[in-house]
């Protein structure tokens, strides 16, 4: 917020004891501050320079800072551009002609997020857009005269009084059936906007009006259209009816809808933009299913002719595709593929339907860019690498070194194993503890993904390498509900928590005790999100966990529905509970029936998670307290569903280790 045994042959995996130098020591808390979190990357126009950004933490501050880095796609030297240790700057984009990096930042002295502008060098840097309510998302013109933006307009304020002081904020009216989003806050009838700005002038004129958000710009390359996302179907909080449009880069231009499918093109979430061929005449872009299947359904690609609608559906199908974009020649799609525990970058021809993947082994994608001379860059890691930009070429070649300081630290790799569950094969993985010695048993960790529909891969843990560098082994279990495997196994918890994916969890934890690497009198379970929803069913299943962990979780519907932002999921999932009673009675177990729960559950959450509120640690934390069983509430103060502040991170970390220490180490 998704019985027989695998050969003996394979079950038998070999964990042998890895030899570290004298100078590599366990990951350790300090390590865990210097980690630098990459995103980007982005080709320049020439493709011999790629720019992206890092965040790490400030100590000092107590916040994250994100500063802009530029690397030659030949190798080399790494140049910091940017060194503002107070505030941050991320999501840049070079100009089209090459001129310039354009970035989000909050640098100004309003402290809100806006467009800014430095030269290819890294030179003179300073603020294009002034808008009030700040910029999410932006996307050059292809003669980088202009920026494409998404901003909300300005709304009505208080004022201020005789003094100059700013008089109490106006009260919140709304009228929506969707009232509240994580990080957005009260959804109001101001809605997400595109906004043209003048890259010389810093002048900017509003292009689209109406009652609905607009997501995602894309500029045609030959510069004449725009396109976005928006959803204009009916009343657009009920549904998740998403659609593809183009206009002229012209305020109130008229509005071409270009996909007409009732169900997903393009969820913001994705982060995947309607990406244009290079001769502006094609648009690929994801779909999923129809409204009721939410998140369940894998994101095809589409690609349609943007005069004539015609559409056509590469392969692959059936998988989760990530951030699809033409290559140079437009005859082949660039994708991200997702497969059971990895992503990797692909391949798609457009004539013949044929996938080539351009990355392989244990790896996890995450963004990548290609330019026009046919370079290519991705943004991937693994079990003992952060993310980091590599050039993919018949084989990756690095080419930033953000992370390099783990070269010196004993990090943890993982391996898979597969069991069976009600005749279904699931995978897991598993982590052994810094020091493993085989034939010993050690306290084990089970952690519980989030999602639902998601799937533990083979990326950077940082919170499993410090349980193993302390001693745990961890175990992690794709049960059915995960992605990764297709639509029918993600779908098989729809409408069903609870019931499925715990006997999954459950049977692989048999699995790893019968490997005789997890004692079975010390083990532990926990998990963010939806891993805490399926953290509080488990605990409410079975006595057998002596610890837990449940961050922004929850063990009531009935309190969730119209506390946290998914009201409209609920609906197209469960039904409303007064019409699908039995339905939330069913998936409220674990608070239902908090009598059954013997587990010492230490329950987390954000004050300000509106995609999971307190409410749900809350309502768990209380019904424990009251059949006296150990437990503990920590709040984490102004946070949203993700935790930055790097102070709160520590504390949920070493907390987090406390508690399993405190039960499964006697």
């Amino acid at each position: 917020m998704t019985v027989s045994f695998w050969k003996a042959a394979a079950a038998a995996l070999v964990l042998t004891t890895p030899t570290w130098g004298a100078d590599h020591q366990p990951f350790s808390m300090a390590d865990f501050h210097k980690l630098a979190d990459l995103s980007g990357p982005e080709l320049s126009p020439d493709g011999s320079r790629v720019v992206y950004a890092a965040s790490t933490h400030n100590l000092d501050s107590d916040a994250p800072e994100s500063d802009l880095y530029v690397v030659p796609y030949k190798g080399g030297k790494v140049e910091k551009l940017t060194d503002t240790p107070f505030v941050s700057e991320w999501a840049p984009k070079w100009a089209p002609d090459g001129s310039g990096i354009a970035f989000l930042s909050d640098s100004g002295k309003a402290k809100t997020t806006q467009i800014w502008l430095m030269s290819a060098k890294g030179e003179g840097a300073h603020q294009v857009t002034s808008v009030p309510n700040g910029v999410t998302d932006f996307d050059w013109s292809p003669d980088s005269t202009h920026i494409v933006f998404i901003s909300e307009p300005a709304g009505p304020t208080a004022g201020k009084d005789s003094r100059g002081e700013d008089k109490p904020p106006l009260p919140i009216e709304i009228h929506r059936f969707q009232f509240k989003e994580d990080y957005r806050g009260f959804l109001t009838n101001n809605r997400q906007q595109l906004f043209l700005a003048d890259v010389k002038t810093g002048t900017s004129v509003q292009l689209t009006t109406g009652d609905y958000d607009n997501w995602l710009p894309s500029f045609a390359p030959d510069g004449k259209h725009i396109a976005f996302v928006s959803k204009r179907d009916g009343d657009a909080d009920r549904n998740l009816n998403f659609d593809i449009f183009v206009m002229e880069p012209k305020p109130g231009a008229p509005v071409k809808q270009i996909s007409h499918f009732k169900g997903t093109d393009i969820d913001p979430y994705w982060e995947s933009r309607p990406m244009w061929s290079p001769d502006s005449k094609k648009l690929v872009w994801l779909r999923s299913g129809e409204s009721k299947w939410i998140y369940y359904k894998p994101w095809d690609l589409v690609v349609a002719d943007v005069e004539t609608g015609k559409e056509s559906y590469p392969a692959p199908r059936d998988h989760f595709v990530y951030k699809p974009r033409f290559s140079p020649d437009g005859k082949s799609i660039l994708a991200l593929i997702e497969n059971p525990e990895n992503t990797w970058l692909a391949r798609v021809d457009l004539k013949s339907d044929k996938v080539t993947y351009l990355t392989k082994g244990k790896r996890f994608g995450y963004d990548f860019d290609v330019a026009k001379d046919g370079h290519i860059v991705i943004l991937d890691g693994d079990d003992k690498t952060p993310y980091a930009v590599s050039a993919v070429e018949k084989t990756q070649r690095p080419l930033s070194n953000n992370n390099d300081f783990l070269k010196n630290v004993a990090l943890q790799g993982t391996e898979d194993f597969k069991f069976m569950s009600d005749g279904v094969e699931i995978h897991g993985m598993i982590m052994k503890p810094v020091g493993y010695v085989p034939g010993k048993r050690y306290p084990t960790i089970v952690r519980v993904h989030g999602g639902p529909v998601y799937q533990f891969s083979h990326e950077f843990e940082y919170d499993w390498q410090y349980y193993a560098a302390h001693g745990f082994a961890i175990v992690a279990i794709n049960p059915r509900g995960s992605s990764g495997r297709g639509f029918k196994f993600a779908s098989a918890i729809y409408a069903d928590w609870g019931n499925v994916d715990v006997k999954d969890v459950l049977r692989g934890v048999d699995k790893v005790v019968e490997m005789g690497i997890a004692d079975p009198n010390r083990l532990g379970v926990g998990g963010w999100s939806y891993g805490s929803i399926l953290t509080d069913y488990l605990i409410a299943s079975t006595t057998r966990f002596k610890a837990a962990v449940s961050g922004a979780g929850a063990g009531n519907m009935f309190g969730m529905y119209g506390n946290d932002q998914y009201s409209r999921e609920y609906e197209l999932e469960l039904g409303t509970p007064w019409k699908n009673f039995k339905t939330y009675v069913r998936l409220s177990y674990p608070f239902l029936h908090a009598d059954r729960i013997k587990t010492p559950t230490l329950f987390q959450c954000s004050e300000k998670d509106f995609n999971v509120p307190c409410l749900g640690a809350e309502q768990m934390y209380q019904a424990l307290r009251s059949n006296n069983i150990d437990t503990r509430l920590v709040i984490y103060p102004g946070q949203n569903h993700g935790i930055i502040v790097p102070s709160y991170l520590e504390h949920r970390l070493r907390q987090t280790l406390g508690w399993y220490e405190r039960f499964l180490k006697h």
